[in-house]
């Protein structure tokens, strides 16, 4: 189909105005935001490397895991959407997360390096612009990263980690945990259950016994020989007991009642009953907060994992701006020597230091009895005292 000469003109008149008024708005927002050219050219070195970095070492990432991994995943028979869907497309975003602090430390270096070799900053010095100054459009693109470090770790990650862990469980270390034996925990205050044994598949147990205290006196001890948890009801907490016994107690007096089956509202559910590997990391953060403080409601010990993975997605996005900060204070003198290497060589030494330091915080916590938050945290304070001693070190 032609159109005529007259619609032409017209369609690239109007092309012309929306290029010319959408370029404005750009720059206008940019001028807004205080953020001159030569920041967006730091910012698009920045990101740039960052996310290419991040692409490649990814891709090495999926190569050797799969490696690693494909004698235990042909053994089990896994179906092929479930590799490719529910483990590597949730696999990528949760280690991106993982190694952000190590991509956007070596990315700091290496384009720094690079602007320093050629030049590049001694020319920005010159003209006026401090140390601090230079500092704006890192931190700009830090805030960046941190900003995406922190929803992916509150709520993206977690919910592709349900299908991830239960992959790895299920076909890889074939350690799904669907039983659980010996469980006493607090229902609500004054009210003390304990099960025998539950099993999560059938969300059904036996040996279960539920003791209410007024004023720390025993009042009612009721025992049920099985219990079966209703999927299907609307209530959320609504169990059915078979073969139950009440003993009521009122001062010297006792009161025995039997029932065959007796449909009652408990406030507990199967994931307060089963701890699955890494149920941690499947949890968004405000369910996590929940869990943890009904959980300590209920007088359950070995919350410490919970409690770290909570406290660590919150520390994890700072890092950004700290690792930042000694990148550039390392890597934006030109050096004689050793060049580009030195700089890379000493980064790649402080990343993996930061992230083999937070592995082993995180172990204290677990198995030492350090206190969560300080273990999620520390790796944190003490880098940005490295970073505060850099920084001073810097001509500025």
């Amino acid at each position: 189909m032609k159109f005529p000469r007259q619609v032409k003109a017209a369609y690239r008149a109007i092309r012309q105005r929306f290029s010319k008024f959408r370029k404005l708005e750009v720059g206008a927002l940019w001028d807004f935001m205080g953020i001159k050219r030569i920041d967006r050219y730091i910012i698009g070195k920045f990101l740039g490397t960052y996310f290419f970095l991040l692409l490649i070492i990814i891709a090495i990432c999926v190569i050797f895991d799969f490696n690693e991994k494909i004698d235990k995943i042909s053994a089990s028979h896994a179906p092929l959407r479930a590799i490719v869907v529910d483990y590597y497309l949730n696999f990528v975003p949760y280690f991106v997360n993982l190694f952000s602090p190590l991509f956007v430390f070596i990315a700091v270096i290496f384009f720094t390096s690079k602007l320093a070799d050629g030049s590049e900053i001694i020319a920005m010095k010159s003209t006026g612009m401090s140390f601090r100054r230079l500092l704006r459009p890192y931190m700009f693109s830090a805030t960046l990263i941190a900003v995406i470090t922190l929803l992916l770790g509150l709520y993206v990650i977690p919910r592709g980690n349900v299908a991830r862990v239960d992959f790895e469980n299920t076909y890889v270390k074939k350690k799904k945990i669907t039983t659980a034996e010996n469980i006493q925990l607090q229902v609500e205050k004054g009210v003390v259950a304990y099960l025998q044994h539950f099993d999560n598949e059938t969300r059904s147990g036996y040996g279960f016994s539920l003791d209410k205290f007024k004023d720390k006196k025993l009042i009612s001890h009721l025992t049920a020989q099985q219990v079966q948890y209703d999927t299907l009801s609307s209530h959320k907490y609504h169990w059915t007991l078979r073969s139950v016994q009440i003993r009521t107690f009122n001062g010297m007096k006792e009161k025995v009642t039997y029932h065959e089956s007796l449909d009652s509202t408990i406030t507990i559910e199967p994931a307060d009953l089963i701890n699955t590997r890494k149920q941690q990391e499947t949890m968004t953060s405000p369910e996590l907060r929940r869990y943890i403080s009904r959980q300590k409601e209920r007088g359950v010990a070995g919350l410490q994992a919970f409690e770290v993975e909570y406290h660590k997605r919150f520390a994890m996005p700072f890092a950004a701006f700290i690792l930042t900060l000694i990148g550039v204070s390392l890597s934006s003198e030109k050096r004689k020597g050793g060049g580009m290497g030195t700089s890379i060589g000493i980064g790649l030494a402080l990343s993996f230091s930061y992230i083999l330091f937070q592995t082993v915080s995180a172990s204290f916590a677990v198995n030492g009895g350090w206190p969560p938050i300080l273990a999620a945290w520390i790796p944190n304070i003490l880098f940005a005292l490295i970073a505060f001693v850099l920084y001073k070190r810097t001509p500025q």
